[in-house]
């Protein structure tokens, strides 16, 4: 009987995603867990909906939310998105960078538009004051990324579990 976890066999090229595949991937409604660095050198992970802004991963936050605190002290940022609940059906997106803190309106509001646009419903101006309220005392953290790791274990053809 094989191994159905690839027997030890290096797979890793197998089932890394295409750029194309990644942008498909993260324009899919999900969450994305966002982790930064604490100040006692843990990571504080949360779930987050998310937008794009300029192309970009962006999320919109509470000014004082201690993921832009933990920011402002060390910008690195690493963002997860995954799918799939069994091994043969595992898919995952990892960006690795550092996290930009946008406070102009302008860019606050596309993001704020593109995020409920996502979530919620396609914005008109009906929706404006709706994401005005979503946007009170908010600032944006615009990821700039490093680094991406990617998997999608549907590449290997392994059997339905």
């Amino acid at each position: 009987m094989t191994n159905p976890m690839g027997g030890g066999v290096n797979q890793r090229g197998l089932i890394k995603m295409t750029p194309e595949e990644v942008d498909a991937f993260l324009a899919e409604r999900r969450s994305m867990t966002m982790s930064t660095i604490s100040g006692d050198g843990s990571i504080h992970s949360v779930a987050m909906w998310y937008g794009f802004l300029e192309g970009a991963v962006a999320f919109e936050t509470k000014a004082k939310a201690q993921k832009v605190v933990n920011l402002r002290r060390d910008p690195h940022l690493t963002c997860l998105v995954e799918a799939g609940d069994t091994y043969d059906q595992l898919r995952g997106v990892s960006l690795v960078g550092t996290g930009e803190i946008v406070e102009d309106p302008d860019r606050i509001w596309e993001l704020g538009v593109s995020v409920f646009s996502r979530y919620n419903a396609p914005y008109t101006e009906e929706m404006k004051p709706f994401v005005e309220v979503m946007l009170n005392k908010r600032v944006v953290v615009k990821l700039h990324v490093d680094k991406t790791v990617t998997w999608d274990h549907r590449k290997l053809g392994l059997p339905a579990m």
